[in-house]
């Protein structure tokens, strides 16, 4: 059984994804994005005690369309996110519940300002002249898009750094798995790897998270949390047939944006 917060993230990816077959024919990039390896690298130094910005500050430096144009922005599905805080989780090892919140985009510890949005990789367009196969094909693939619930937040000192290292932690600690409980419903989540490798901002994590969903399915949640200065950027993707593709360019044009 999912979790409310399980449940809400698959279904903001079947928003996008819906409202994505109306674009199927409107993109012909493919995506060449391939698996890469963790970053060995260790933790870039912490930065100068920083002031965190506003909701209104946050909400100016969210990606914009234009900034973005191998994906397309869902107001309807970001709108729902404001909703996010309201649900309370637990999770059977403490450190692990930085993960879920992360998952969800909810608000972790005590940032000064919160900014949310959601995104999926435009589907490649079938070719001219393509057979009623290919374009099947297309629409599946639409439906198959990677959603990236993408969230701003900021704080006042050294919180943005805490923050990401208790990210990192959750990382390690909750390698061998964990559940989930939201509004008395328990997900289980099997394993915690490392990610794609993001290097983005002053310091960033990537994890993959093997979830159980409904129907004994598996599902593969990819969380990147990436910081400049003060402010964290989290990334949360999810996809309808099972596995995301890692918005790399998102995520690098997203951190670039702030400064």
């Amino acid at each position: 059984m999912r979790s409310t917060l399980v449940r809400r993230t698959v279904l903001t990816a079947s928003a996008v994804s819906l409202a994505l077959l109306a674009t199927a024919c409107g993109s012909d990039k493919a995506d060449t994005k391939g698996d890469a390896k963790p970053d060995p690298r260790p933790s870039a130094p912490s930065a100068p005690a920083a002031k965190g910005r506003t909701d209104a500050e946050l909400t100016g430096l969210l990606v914009t369309q234009a900034e973005v144009p191998d994906y397309v922005i869902n107001a309807q599905a970001a709108a729902k996110l404001s909703k996010v805080d309201e649900n309370q989780v637990t999770t059977d090892k403490p450190a692990c519940k930085v993960l879920v919140q992360t998952q969800a985009l909810q608000k972790i510890g005590k940032p000064t300002g919160v900014a949310r949005t959601t995104l999926g990789a435009k589907p490649k367009e079938p070719a001219a002249g393509a057979s009623p196969e290919e374009k099947l094909e297309a629409v599946k693939n639409a439906l198959g898009t990677t959603a990236t619930l993408t969230g701003l937040s900021s704080y006042d000192g050294q919180g943005a750094q805490e923050t990401l290292a208790a990210f990192k932690t959750a990382g390690q600690i909750c390698a061998g798995g964990f559940s989930s409980t939201s509004e008395g419903e328990t997900t289980n989540y099997e394993s915690v790897a490392a990610g794609p490798a993001v290097t983005a901002g002053d310091e960033a994590v990537s994890l993959s998270l093997t979830v159980d969903m409904e129907g004994g399915d598996k599902g593969t949640l990819l969380l990147v949390m990436a910081r400049k200065g003060g402010t964290i950027a989290s990334f949360s993707s999810i996809s309808l047939l099972g596995k995301a593709d890692s918005p790399t360019a998102l995520i690098d044009a997203q951190v670039k944006k702030l400064g």
